[in-house]
């Protein structure tokens, strides 16, 4: 037998090849001698030489162009993790980011989120929209659950409120960093096209925010990175922030800001208790407004 060690490309093409229905793709089920397509109907789907996709199944020819592999990948029907290992296993790199516009986070990342009682987090995309928050998030960073969902963009947040801008005693330093590392974040998506409409936005609103962005800095992350913060009823508090991947989600990330010190966990914990007593209060009042109303009705 062959080793199939020596075309490792081809194997999983033929492989991925023959669990595909060839009905459901428009193809005659007649005289078929194995499961799946064949060979010259990946190569039809794929607008490519039936010879030649023969040949890059046996290992011959040499490695085909990205934009080849690609229309392979779609012939296919590849997921987003299986294309990205066939362009691994044929030109030794994944292939270029293709971006795309992210849906919503899963009952269990929410979960994850508000399981850190005592930590700011959140979960942002590429753009740096931010499709989930926590609790504690709300009270120490921004309540980006009372922005209209076209505004729960951090670049939209932090050049656009007054209220964001006086928490951030380190604003120079702290924004030329935050437009660097947005500028890399959206690169590396491909997504320049799609927040260019915001970019234009924010320059002509704001000259600080222009010129920042022609200055064309770029930062790679954040890495574990401090931040400082001035809120206006606990005062100061410092944060550790982390960074980290979402499983599964490439268009994800999660952002956790820690209280640095016990000091900083107890102001967070002072909200977050002053936060519990006003809703408390909050529903006592109403349920007395009830009983007066059912009383006088």
């Amino acid at each position: 037998m062959p080793d199939t060690n020596d075309n490792p490309l081809g194997n999983y093409l033929r492989d991925r090849r023959t669990r595909l229905d060839p009905a459901a793709l428009g193809f005659p089920l007649a005289r078929r001698r194995t499961p799946g397509l064949r060979r010259e109907e990946v190569a039809q789907r794929a607008h490519v030489s039936a010879t030649w996709y023969t040949w890059l199944e046996q290992g011959r020819g040499g490695a085909p162009s990205a934009d080849v592999l690609a229309r392979i990948a779609r012939a296919l029907m590849l997921t987003e993790a299986e294309r990205e290992y066939v362009f691994l296993l044929a030109l030794g790199r994944p292939p270029e980011v293709r971006f795309q516009d992210p849906e919503g986070v899963t009952p269990r990342l929410q979960r994850v989120l508000d399981s850190l009682e005592t930590s700011a987090a959140y979960v942002k995309t590429s753009t740096w929209d931010v499709v989930a928050w926590n609790h504690a998030s709300t009270l120490v960073l921004t309540d980006y659950g009372a922005l209209p969902v076209g505004q729960r963009n951090i670049l939209r947040v932090v050049f656009g409120s007054a209220a964001l801008r006086r928490k951030m005693p380190n604003w120079e330093r702290d924004s030329r960093f935050i437009v660097g590392a947005f500028r890399a974040d959206v690169a590396r998506a491909g997504a320049a096209a799609r927040v260019q409409p915001m970019v234009d936005e924010l320059c002509h609103l704001d000259p600080e925010f222009r010129a920042l962005w022609r200055d064309n800095g770029v930062q790679s992350s954040y890495g574990e990175h401090p931040k400082h913060v001035v809120h206006p009823v606990a005062g100061p508090i410092d944060l550790e922030y982390s960074a980290f991947a979402v499983d599964g989600r490439p268009d994800l990330g999660m952002v956790i800001y820690t209280p640095a010190t016990p000091r900083d966990l107890a102001r967070v914990k002072a909200l977050i208790a002053a936060g519990e007593e006003g809703k408390a209060a909050a529903a006592a009042s109403a349920a007395v407004r009830r009983k007066r109303q059912t009383t006088h009705a």
